[in-house]
């Protein structure tokens, strides 16, 4: 991919990135922290994504509610997102009007308040965030899931956090979590759209440059073992849908092996995994669904990987229709995981995926949002734009000798850990497993 990408680190550790593109005049504008759930330790699980909040709450230059009505005011937008690597903060603007975003940026990596009676309120909405989360089984799942895949990686506990933790955590712990992680060497700044990259880079170092380092931040050592065999859970809760989950050991964003497995679940399932968050889905001419959708055994399936600095998980979900039980469901995947082995993907399935994957790397890419995006979460998770830059052409490498490694190294049953929900009481669910 061709690139006109300025990137550059100032004296305080910030990490800039800037990139051209003058087709409208809009201009957005990231912060992404390096900091996210797989920073945080028991009994502070939760807390990136509760800051993510606070930092919303006003500094003395900005109070309280007045930063939604200046991004309004301006005709912007705005907004942020936490995940298992990262933290990130935007604005999407008019060209001559994101002098705020800059600057509001600046003010609130340094000048957050987090006052003690908003604290509290934001705890409340937090948790009601987590009882709402509960009521969709595919939440429930995913945790038990999560849980059983990593025993000593903080990958184990879900972004939004225990809700013993939510209960129990300080204004002070989240104060000191904001100035442990929330500092410029802990931070990446882009920028995508149209201007001109010599006076952007100005106006950063003239808001940025000098906010002071903080002390770098202590790396995640504890890597998830080996596992030695398949693990299984099964969750009941609320409606009446059956769902399955078949989640393995993936390879992290770095790991050579990303993009041949990228490229294995384009070909068996039709999603890319190079869009944000993975890219899962699926086409009605993928192998899975002609196995599960097309049988009328799901009314869904998809699968996907996402991008993640440690190795994280490959996931294959489907939905069950009424009258079809999870049983039926997990003997026809098995029948297709085992057909990759006696009947490997084809140079024209892979072309296809190929060609699939390209549409959507494009798609997920070509607004200056899309495009600060990929940069950003290159370079929180990977520690390099080319990364994303460079996919295009990472992919088009991959052999069908690629693909039967993978597969063959990724795809073992020992490999995976398989997640059940079964909806209604504890002695439903035992009915349906007999």
């Amino acid at each position: 991919m061709s690139s006109n990408i300025y990137k550059t680190t100032l004296d305080n550790g910030l990490t800039v990135v800037l990139k051209e593109m003058h087709h409208a005049p809009v201009i957005s504008f990231f912060v992404w922290y390096r900091v996210g759930s797989r920073n945080e330790k028991p009994g502070e699980t939760g807390i990136s994504h509760w800051v993510e909040h606070m930092m919303f709450k006003g500094t003395p230059q900005f109070p309280a509610g007045t930063l939604d009505r200046a991004v309004s005011r301006e005709g912007g937008r705005w907004n942020a997102f936490t995940w298992l690597d990262f933290t990130a903060y935007y604005e999407t603007m008019p060209a001559n009007r994101i002098d705020l975003a800059l600057r509001l940026e600046a003010d609130r990596m340094i000048n957050t308040i987090m006052e003690p009676a908003e604290t509290e309120t934001e705890r409340t909405v937090i948790i009601s965030e987590r009882h709402m989360y509960e009521n969709y089984p595919t939440f429930l799942l995913s945790e038990e899931l999560q849980a059983a895949a990593f025993r000593v990686h903080p990958y184990h506990h879900e972004v939004i956090g225990d809700e013993v933790d939510l209960t129990t955590m300080t204004r002070d712990d989240l104060y000191n979590h904001y100035r442990r992680f929330y500092a410029p060497n802990n931070a990446i700044a882009v920028a995508v759209g149209d201007f001109q990259t010599e006076p952007m880079m100005t106006r950063i170092r003239e808001l940025y440059a000098e906010i002071p380092p903080g002390d770098t931040p202590a790396p995640v050592t504890r890597q998830e073992p080996p596992q030695r065999g398949e693990r299984r859970v099964t969750v009941s809760g609320p409606g009446d849908t059956s769902y399955l989950f078949y989640s393995f050991r993936a390879p992290s964003a770095n790991d050579p092996d990303y993009y041949p497995l990228t490229l294995l679940n384009a070909a068996f399932a039709g999603g890319s995994s190079l869009g944000f968050f993975g890219g899962g889905g699926s086409n009605k001419s993928s192998r899975l669904y002609k196995a599960l959708v097309a049988t009328e055994l799901a009314a869904h399936a998809s699968a996907g990987l996402a991008p993640t600095i440690d190795p994280y998980l490959y996931t294959i979900e489907a939905v069950a229709r009424p009258g079809r039980t999870l049983d039926e469901i997990e003997a026809a995947l098995q029948v297709e995981l085992d057909r990759l082995v006696n009947e490997p993907i084809t140079q024209a399935e892979l072309n296809k995926a190929l060609k699939r994957a390209k549409v959507q790397f494009v798609s997920a890419s070509e607004s200056v949002t899309g495009q600060a995006q990929m940069i950003g979460l290159a370079e929180a998770v990977t520690g390099d734009y080319g990364w994303f830059e460079n996919a295009l052409h990472n992919l088009s490498q991959v052999s069908l000798a690629d693909l039967n490694r993978v597969r063959e190294q990724y795809l073992r049953p020992e490999n995976r850990v398989v997640g059940r929900y079964v909806p209604g009481n504890r002695s439903q669910m035992a009915d349906e497993e007999e």
